[in-house]
């Protein structure tokens, strides 16, 4: 079995999947990537953890068909200290040898049998309730990786309460929403299924539904689609499938988290009389600087708010650090004193693209409600965070 590809264009194809593959003492194949040759030209080459499937392909310049599992760190060390030249590759399908031919080189590895590589999860096609087809309804790229950007330092690492670990998908015809949290901070992306002038229709699904998604597979498909792809997605009972066609033919299955997701929108606020407007880029800025003199342990930072002055203070007790700031603002609202943490907050800010954003308040002890001052017609981000409480000093 042979078959001869560019040395370049198969690394640049395979570190998309290569994210995917890990070190496993107890299954050493999860190392490989199971290679697959069609004798019409088409390499699939494919990684998976168990949970997560990455499939990806590629032309390449074949005559047989056949499948080989090779060791993935081994390969791609080698890709990327090779130039740009077409590389033949022999396989033997007996000994599982694998030999690699470049223009001034011959390297030989050894390969695993492909029966041994784990099965790859398939679409069921019909629900088990029987003759219905499974859910399945697309997503333009731009919509995915906005929600993904804007809400994945919320999923929680707390594996005692599981759903909470993933962030849910909640799509119907009209919108999708897209939820994250970890209990001291929520984030809410809802995109509204409205095409602008010459744009494909952003959500394109026939009836709603409802899904957890794990952090990993999120995590691997900023870096595998691109804002103008269109992803189909395809739902069973398990596992989510997606395919798209840019940048590359792409293939991803993931396993679903099988939790009761909490009803985020108890805990959203429905009053908050109080509002404050503020520059992005300043009070992003003020909190590096006097997050560095607060207590490492929840980088309380307080905010007193008085008339059109926000004071930023922090302080480590144990260390005898203390700092302080003014900004100026724009409030509306009686006197206020509260405190969050300074980490949580530089991350909510970093995922708002406009100049201003807006907090809307109410007691010192409630969440405060986070968004971009100004948001468009087609999306609304909500993001919401905890209060620390103020100890106050002995007297």
């Amino acid at each position: 079995m042979k078959f001869i590809v560019s040395a370049h264009a198969l690394l640049k194809y395979l570190q998309m999947i290569y994210g995917v593959v890990g070190t496993n003492a107890s299954l050493p194949i999860l190392e490989d990537f199971l290679f697959r040759i069609s004798g019409n030209g088409h390499l699939t080459a494919l990684a998976t953890d168990l949970e997560t499937s990455l499939k990806i392909t590629i032309p390449v310049e074949a005559k047989a068909s056949g499948e080989v599992c090779i060791p993935a760190k081994v390969l791609m060390e080698t890709l990327k200290n090779l130039p740009d030249q077409p590389l033949t590759f022999h396989i033997n399908p007996d000994s599982g040898v694998v030999e690699m031919i470049s223009d001034n080189g011959r390297y030989k590895l050894m390969g695993e049998k492909a029966e041994n590589f784990p099965r790859e999860p398939k679409p069921d096609g019909v629900s088990e309730e029987g003759g219905s087809p499974q859910q399945q309804f697309s997503l333009i790229g731009d919509v995915l990786l906005s929600a993904i950007q804007k809400g994945i330092f919320a999923i929680s690492t707390n594996d005692m309460r599981p759903a909470m670990t993933g962030m849910l998908f909640e799509i119907s015809p009209e919108e999708a929403t897209f939820v994250a949290t970890d209990s001291h901070r929520l984030v809410k992306y809802v995109r509204k299924s409205i095409a602008g002038e010459g744009a494909e229709q952003p959500i394109a699904v026939s009836q709603p539904t409802s899904f957890i998604v794990p952090r990993k597979p999120l995590n691997l498909l900023k870096g595998l689609i691109s804002d103008q792809a269109v992803v189909q997605v395809s739902l069973s009972k398990s596992h989510m499938f997606l395919q798209t066609h840019e940048p590359a033919q792409l293939e991803i299955a993931c396993r679903l988290i099988d939790a009761r997701f909490p009803d985020y929108r108890v805990v959203i606020p429905t009053d908050s009389p109080y509002h404050l407007i503020i520059s992005r880029t300043d009070l992003q800025q003020a909190l590096r600087r006097i997050s560095v003199f607060a207590n490492k342990t929840n980088n309380q930072v307080i905010f007193t708010i008085q008339g059109s002055t926000l004071e930023l203070s922090a302080q480590d007790i144990d260390y005898s650090f203390e700092g302080n700031e003014r900004l100026n603002c724009q409030y509306e609202g009686e006197d206020m004193r509260i405190a969050f943490n300074a980490r949580f907050l530089l991350e909510m800010l970093n995922v708002i693209d406009t100049d201003e954003v807006r907090f809307d308040l109410s007691t010192p002890s409630r969440a405060g409600i986070i968004r971009p001052a100004e948001q468009s017609d087609t999306e609304d981000l909500l993001m919401l965070i905890m209060p620390l409480m103020i100890a106050e000093p002995v007297s």
